[in-house]
């Protein structure tokens, strides 16, 4: 059985990081927990538990910034936000529901190591695009800081950017500083009823296109639809398109006024207010549908980032001779598709599709004896894998932090 440590302060992290070096062990590093399925499955020898760094250290809401442990749950740090008329702007999703764990485990850290980002990223950006500082410590055992509490501070090279979406397989970061942004008075959502992907990504597209200010677009089949918490949506029996519009007041209805105009050619449109609105979006950025269901944990689950203009293609190559099930965020950049249960959780079928359409595809659920014998995350060409292997190097040569998690031997 795996041992756990843990550390109560960064100092602390720093003493395991150099123990294990000391020992010749390797370790996993945790906190919530909640993206603890995602990757190839580890085998260490010590388990770092980052849930007792938590606390936010700074928050100056005049000056948009706010710093935290690394530990500090995210549903704390956006109740601080929201009580100031806050929020992160990128988001971001809770991994819970889509792993079969607790709803709000999610952490400030963790978050940031894995780069997650929400609906509101066609507009506000990725999580690393809100990263501004951190202090981690390294493989090496060594303690040190980038970045700090404006973007001006970024000099030289830009390592949040390069912590963002590592996965913890570079640094254990302790304390971390992001950019925070004032939360949108209302929204409303318009949707669109009984479109076929190939049109909701051209409704999709005109809307983001046009002046409305568009700050989430997704698509819902019927039978994603049909299991949605809101009676006006589930209960209609067809696919929705959803377009969200966000802001004061006034220009909410002059830019909603706007998009009916500019929707109406596609198919009938429904409006819903800021209250179901709300609730909405927060399923669509934790992938709900694919959690609900009593089959949900089994199936595997993939995320597939792909250009606008072939999300509809990608969907019709994995649809056939399967009962793929899609969700399209972002315009269609984003498709979580949950497929059959396989020996390879449909790889075979995701890679053909993403060849054939661009893009790259994560798997985000699966058994651990098929994340360990198939590529979870995207596999780089020759230049890139070698690059890859030569950060690690420099940050982690040993090989102490997440061992393989993202790609084997490295």
């Amino acid at each position: 059985m795996t041992a756990t440590i843990r550390p109560p302060d960064a100092k602390a992290v720093e003493e395991a990081v150099q123990q294990a070096l000391s020992e010749g062990k390797s370790l996993e590093i945790v906190a919530g927990g909640s993206k603890r399925g995602v990757g190839r499955p580890l085998q260490t020898e010590l388990t770092v538990d980052l849930s007792g760094l938590t606390g936010v250290t700074l928050y100056e809401p005049e000056e948009l910034v706010l710093s935290a442990r690394a530990g500090t749950p995210l549903t704390e740090i956006e109740s601080l936000l929201a009580s100031h008329g806050q929020q992160l702007a990128f988001e971001p999703m809770d991994y819970g529901p889509l792993a079969g764990s607790i709803v709000g485990n999610a952490t400030i850290g963790g978050t940031l190591a894995a780069n997650v980002s929400g609906s509101r990223r066609i507009k506000a950006g990725a999580a690393r695009d809100h990263f501004l500082g951190f202090t981690a410590v390294s493989g090496r055992g060594e303690t040190f800081k980038s970045g700090g509490r404006v973007v001006k501070n970024v000099t030289g090279y830009d390592l949040c950017k390069l912590m963002a979406g590592s996965w913890g397989t570079l640094a254990v970061m302790t304390d971390v500083t992001v950019k925070t942004l004032p939360r949108p008075e209302t929204e409303i959502t318009i949707l669109i009823r009984g479109l076929d992907p190939r049109q909701a990504i051209a409704a999709m597209t005109a809307a983001m296109g046009s002046d409305c200010d568009v700050s989430a677009a997704a698509h819902l089949p019927a039978d994603v639809a049909g299991c949605l918490p809101i009676d006006e949506i589930a209960g209609a029996g067809s696919a929705v398109t959803a377009l969200r519009v966000e802001g004061f007041s006034p220009s909410v209805g002059q830019r909603k006024t706007m998009l009916l105009a500019l929707m109406k050619a596609f198919s009938e449109l429904a409006e819903i207010d800021a209250s179901v609105s709300r609730v909405l979006w927060q399923t669509i950025r934790d992938v709900k549908p694919f959690a609900a269901r009593s089959h949900g944990v089994e199936r595997p689950l993939w995320r597939l980032s792909t250009p606008t203009t072939s999300a509809a293609d990608l969907a019709e190559r994995i649809a056939e001779g399967t009962s793929a099930e899609m969700l399209f965020d972002w315009a269609g950049g984003l498709v979580w598709a949950s497929l059959d249960p396989s020996d390879d959780a449909g790889a075979r079928i995701i890679s053909s599709a993403i060849a054939a359409t661009g893009g790259h595809a994560t798997l985000v659920r699966a058994a651990p004896g098929i994340r360990a014998a198939i590529d979870v995350f995207p596999r780089h060409d020759a230049g890139l894998a070698a690059l890859t292997k030569r950060v690690k190097e420099s940050f982690d040569p040993r090989r102490v932090l997440n061992p393989g998690r993202m790609w084997a031997g490295v």
